[in-house]
C-alpha cells in the first residue's frame, strides 16, 4: 500500500470526496469512489463513504493499492528541473523566485519543470508532509506567473504556513499590467469565483462562488495599459485573471482570459504579464515578520519598456 496524504486547497472545498481525490491524484472518479467504499479514504482521521464533501483546511489520506501508484504522477529523479534563484534559505523554510514556465509541482498531464523537483536536484530538502508530489507546497503560483514562492523544510514549519495561509496573514503582493484604465485607478474588485461553467480549464465570476477580494492601485498608466499593484485578501485559483478579466481589463498576454493578441505580440508576451513581486510571512521558527521582493524578469520588464517609448 502507499499512502498519499492531500491537504485540502480552497479550489475543491465544498466537492465530493471521489471528486477530489480524483482530480489530486489523476485517478478516474470511479476508481476514487472505490477507494473510499473500501474504506481506504480519511479525511483527518475519520473514514468517509464517496459522498462526503470535504471543507478547505482538512488533511485526505489516501490508501492506494501498489498497482495504482503509476497513476499518481508522483516526481522522480529524472522529473524536470530548472536552476532556481533562492531569495532565502534555512533550516524551516526557502524562498523562491520563480520562473514563469515552472510549476508548482508535479501534476496529471504536466511535463514540464517544477519547483519541487528543481530544488531536489539542487540538494534542498523539504517537509516530507502532504502528498508525495506536492511535499513542502504551501501555496502555489500558476506556472505562466512568475515570482515569489515560499516551501516549507519541516513539518513544523509546513504546519504553521498552511495555518497563516489559512488565516490570512500572509502579505502577497503582485504587480499586473492590466488593458486599458481601469475605473476607478485604485479600488476593490469583491466578486465571487467558481470553476467555469463550460470551461474546466478556467475560472469565472460567478453566482454562487467562493467570496473573493481583491485590492489594486495603479502603479503607472500607459496610452493602452496600467501597472497595477495587487494585494489579495483571499486566495482563489486564477483570482487576479480572473477579476480583472470580468472588468474587462484583462492581464496583457492572458489569452485565456481574453487579451488582445495584438498588443501582445507588440509587447512581446507569451504569457500574462503577473508577477508576484512581495511576499511577508511569520517566520515559524523566530516569530518575526520577514520580507522578500523580486525585480520584474525580463521579459515582464521588457514590456513595460515597450509601453514607455514615444509612440510612432
Amino acid at each position: 500500500m502507499t499512502a498519499r496524504y492531500l491537504p485540502v486547497p480552497d479550489s475543491l472545498a465544498g466537492q465530493r470526496i471521489d471528486v477530489v481525490v480524483a482530480r489530486m491524484l489523476g485517478l478516474s472518479r470511479s476508481a476514487a469512489a472505490t477507494l473510499a467504499d473500501e474504506g481506504a479514504v480519511t479525511v483527518d482521521g475519520r473514514t468517509v463513504v464517496k459522498s462526503h464533501r470535504v471543507v478547505e483546511g482538512g488533511t485526505i489520506l489516501v490508501e492506494l493499492p501498489d498497482p495504482h501508484a503509476h497513476e499518481v504522477g508522483v516526481e522522480t529523479a529524472d522529473a524536470a528541473a530548472v536552476p532556481l534563484t533562492i531569495v532565502h534559505l534555512d533550516e524551516d523554510v526557502v524562498v523562491v523566485d520563480k520562473p514563469v514556465g515552472v510549476a508548482a509541482h508535479a501534476s496529471p498531464g504536466w511535463a514540464g519543470p517544477t519547483v519541487t523537483a528543481s530544488l531536489a536536484a539542487q540538494g534542498i530538502s523539504v517537509a516530507r508532509v502532504g502528498s508525495a508530489e506536492r511535499e513542502g507546497v504551501v501555496h502555489r503560483l500558476d506556472v505562466g506567473t512568475s515570482g515569489l514562492m515560499v516551501v516549507a523544510r519541516s513539518a513544523a514549519a509546513y504546519r504553521s504556513l498552511k495555518e497563516q495561509f489559512r488565516d490570512r496573514s500572509v502579505e502577497k503582493v503582485y504587480h499586473a499590467l492590466v488593458q486599458g484604465h481601469p475605473d476607478p485607478s485604485s479600488g476593490t474588485i469583491d466578486a465571487p469565483i467558481d470553476r467555469h461553467p463550460t470551461a474546466d480549464h478556467r475560472f469565472a465570476v460567478v453566482s454562487g462562488g467562493k467570496p473573493s477580494i481583491t485590492h489594486y492601485d495603479t502603479v503607472e498608466a500607459f496610452p493602452y495599459a496600467t501597472l497595477v499593484e495587487v494585494h489579495l485578501k483571499t486566495g482563489r485559483t486564477h483570482q487576479i485573471r480572473v477579476h480583472f478579466a470580468a472588468l474587462r481589463h484583462p492581464c496583457c498576454g492572458d489569452l485565456t482570459y481574453g487579451a488582445d493578441p495584438v498588443l501582445a505580440k507588440r509587447l512581446g508576451l507569451q504569457r500574462q504579464w503577473l508577477h508576484a513581486t512581495e511576499l511577508e510571512f511569520t517566520h515559524p521558527a523566530t516569530g518575526d515578520r520577514v520580507r522578500f521582493a523580486s525585480e520584474y524578469p525580463e521579459d515582464l520588464a521588457e514590456a513595460i519598456e515597450v509601453l514607455r517609448r514615444p509612440l510612432t
